[in-house]
């Protein structure tokens, strides 16, 4: 992932419009991604090499704290004596997620699989001998869970690969073309090698910034995935020729434009595994982020990584165990929703069953006394709590007979049966949602 501040916020930039940029019609795509629109959580994974000094993922060498010698001795030390895929299945199962993305080659070149491509692989160059990604993807299967596939387009291993270190270049695109080629024709080969193999249902590119869709021959790509797979799913990150949207650790304040949208999120502030780094976020801020996403009508892509003998750190797997129990009492909420109503009507997150016939209320923390509800102009037949089942008590407040003008709908929530994170109450409205949008006046 992305790790330079003016890099990211140049990515982010760029992954917010590429709503107006972008190639494909979501009209076209709309049916193959109707189960990416209900899934609402993903699990990603930055697994590498990395993980064994706890550095930066191939950035701690291209930003020169590290000599790219000292960044692969740790080659050596990637043992994955400890991976076991069928628990990391167990967890992303237990989390709630409904698909996960692993990293199958990083921007160090590094691949966790077993490529004809390149000798650059950790089960030809490292203690681990072994390929990470078939047996975590069988697990995944067994339990129902979409997976994804992490490639970088970038290689700065590669030696025909332009860019090698932040300040120095191997050579000019433009002024070698016969060279790029080569890289170009590699890259698509590592490509399409892990689509075949794979046959994942994500294709999660990163590292387009370097060059143009045309340089990429981004269009192309696309093509040559939906030949293997006419239904796979393609991030953002290809210059145009994606179907979703990717903002990276920064929560979109708006509602991106694009139809589907992703934040990708790490659970403290590293993607792949340093254990220096325990800022780690509480489950109340995951899942308050989460319900931010999906209220918008967007998926979180929640990421940790694993250490380099195939454990996962405590803290994370705490999360990860938090978010999955609050997703088993609230799930009703979250999955298989669309977006909820627009600001101004409620001071908090909302989501809507997909027939809006449902209104489903998040209140952070421990919320007792009354919320209200402004320019609801549907009959609320019944309120509870989900988790509780507990049935709540409203009143309209302020509604002239002789306006069309709704009134103020208070619910009384009371200090008892409230979740320990987030309380969800599920509103059942008598027809699908309806707004008054005015200005209260005679109009």
């Amino acid at each position: 992932m992305l790790k330079k501040p003016i890099t990211l916020l140049l990515c982010i930039f760029m992954a917010a419009t590429l709503a107006a940029q972008t190639q494909i019609d979501p009209k076209s795509i709309k049916d193959k991604m109707q189960w990416f629109a209900d899934a609402k959580l993903g699990i990603f994974i930055h697994c590498g090499i990395y993980s064994v000094n706890g550095i930066d993922e191939s950035w701690s060498f291209f930003s020169r704290k590290i000599s790219y010698t000292d960044y692969m001795k740790q080659l050596k030390g990637f043992t994955m004596k400890n991976y076991d895929p069928a628990a990391w299945a167990d967890l992303i199962q237990e989390s709630g997620a409904r698909y996960s993305v692993i990293t199958t080659k990083h921007h160090d070149g590094v691949a966790l699989y077993p490529t004809k491509l390149s000798t650059l692989s950790v089960v030809a160059q490292t203690p681990a001998k072994r390929d990470i990604i078939s047996p975590f993807f069988a697990e995944l299967r067994k339990r129902g869970i979409k997976t994804g596939t992490y490639f970088s387009l970038l290689d700065w291993s590669h030696p025909d690969y332009p860019a090698f270190i932040q300040d120095s270049a191997r050579y000019s695109v433009s002024n070698d073309y016969n060279r790029w080629n080569k890289f170009r024709a590699f890259a698509q080969g590592q490509l399409m090698e892990v689509a075949r193999t794979f046959n994942p249902d994500i294709m999660w590119f990163d590292g387009d910034w370097e060059h143009s869709a045309e340089e990429w021959e981004a269009q192309k790509i696309r093509t040559l995935l939906l030949a293997n797979n006419p239904t796979v799913v393609i991030n953002g990150r290809l210059r145009g020729y994606g179907d979703y949207v990717t903002p990276e650790q920064n929560v979109p304040v708006t509602t991106p434009a694009y139809p589907w949208w992703e934040l990708c999120m790490t659970i403290n502030n590293s993607w792949g595994y340093q254990g220096r780094d325990q800022q780690f976020k509480t489950p109340f801020e995951i899942i308050t982020i989460f319900i931010d996403a999906v209220s918008h009508g967007g998926n979180l892509l929640l990421d940790f990584g694993p250490k380099a003998d195939g454990t996962i750190q405590d803290e994370q797997v705490h999360v990860l165990k938090e978010l999955g129990a609050w997703n088993k009492r609230n799930g009703e909420g979250i999955f298989g929703t669309i977006a909820g109503i627009p600001p101004g009507h409620f001071a908090g997150p909302t989501t809507l069953s997909k027939d809006s016939t449902t209104l489903f209320l998040f209140l952070p923390g421990k919320t007792s006394g009354q919320v209200m509800i402004k320019g609801l102009m549907n009959e609320i037949k019944e309120i509870s709590m989900l988790g509780s089942n507990a049935k709540l008590n409203h009143k309209v407040v302020g509604k002239i007979q002789w306006s069309h003008v709704p009134g103020l709908v208070y619910i009384d929530v009371p200090a008892s049966g409230q979740d320990q994170y987030v309380t969800v109450l599920k509103l059942k409205l008598d027809k699908p949602v309806k707004l008054y949008r005015g200005m209260g006046g005679f109009e």
